[in-house]
């Protein structure tokens, strides 16, 4: 039956113009769900992986096709997407992500923290929202700091802030009331916190604090910049840029960020490293040539997923799924 409605659609069409009513109905029967205002789902995106890294699958499907993805962000079960300024949205311990479009978030270029008090979006122009849970509304916070070049927002586990910032680090510790500049060396990136110590990527390396913020010092500092810092089992991992080699290094730390040693001796050196991640008893790396692996804390490395399109993977964490998304180099 629908074979003859389409027949018959066909031939009303040619009526008055032949060559336009063959590409509709060409349309409508190579894609049925055309006409369902469905997005076509990109390829080569984003790569979900639920084994530790062995396997990978893509899962790109739903959202805008072609288009390079501008920001990821992770939290415990919620991952967001930023995509041509539009920010998407799914729980990461869904089978398949299905991704929504954050509504009633207008804040352009938007990046996403997951904190003690909440989900926070924030941007460079220094704007900073929180999302208030039982509404689902975004309300802005910290009014004070627009203007001042945001880079990150981390809260630690006793309900102190840290706002990273171009001209360097502040910190709150009544909720944003007043606010204290404890580092001036440049921009701040990113932070993590375990067992009441500090470590963040800076403009010089790798710096550290014992004292809840309130000085810091260089740890990892080769003339080039922080690039990624994360918590690993027993201590933390770090990624910094040596100007000597042109290349970036990854390392890690197993006494609270004292001293470091270098992990990457089995990996071609690269001026692009994106990442790395723990999952269970697997280091995980974000490197041009593709995805790779080590059991054994970066003595040895494995490759489980080839590079694509010349791009560069960043690795992401959330509950038990690995993330892998797909974009340029740089930072």
């Amino acid at each position: 039956m629908r074979f003859l409605h389409l027949t018959l659609l066909y031939f009303m069409l040619s009526a008055f113009s032949s060559d336009p009513a063959a590409k509709i109905l060409k349309s409508i029967t190579a894609n049925p769900a055309a006409t369902n205002d469905v997005e076509p789902g990109a390829t080569n995106t984003i790569f979900q992986s639920k084994d530790g890294g062995q396997t990978w699958e893509d899962i790109s499907h739903g959202l805008p096709e072609n288009e390079q993805p501008e920001g990821f962000f992770e939290g415990e079960s919620d991952v967001y997407l930023r995509i041509k300024n539009v920010m998407y949205h799914s729980k990461s311990n869904l089978k398949t992500p299905v991704w929504e479009k954050e509504i009633g978030l207008d804040l352009r270029s938007a990046s996403i923290a997951f904190n003690r008090s909440g989900v926070m979006a924030y941007n460079y122009d220094g704007q900073i929202y929180q999302k208030a849970p039982a509404a689902g509304t975004w309300l802005p916070i910290y009014t004070s700091f627009k203007g001042r070049s945001m880079r990150t927002v981390f809260e630690t586990s006793d309900g102190t802030v840290f706002l990273g910032c171009d001209s360097g680090l502040y910190k709150s510790t009544d909720r944003g009331e007043s606010w204290k500049q404890v580092q001036d060396e440049g921009w701040v990136m990113h932070m993590v916190e375990s067992k009441g110590l500090l470590i963040a990527t800076g403009q010089k390396g790798i710096m550290r604090s014992t004292d809840n913020g309130e000085h810091w010092e260089w740890v990892i500092r080769e003339g080039g910049v922080g690039i990624a810092i994360e918590r690993i089992e027993g201590g933390f991992a770090a990624i910094s840029s040596n100007t000597t080699t042109m290349s970036r290094r990854m390392r890690i730390s197993l006494d609270n960020g004292k001293t470091w040693k270098a992990i990457d001796e089995g990996l071609q050196p690269s001026l692009f490293i994106s990442s790395i991640k723990q999952m269970g008893e697997y280091l995980i790396c974000g490197h041009p040539d593709g995805i790779f692996r080590s059991s054994d804390m970066g003595k040895t490395w494995n490759l489980v997923h080839s590079g694509v399109d010349q791009k560069v993977f960043r690795i992401y964490v959330s509950g038990k799924i690995l993330y892998a998304v797909a974009g340029g180099a740089g930072c």
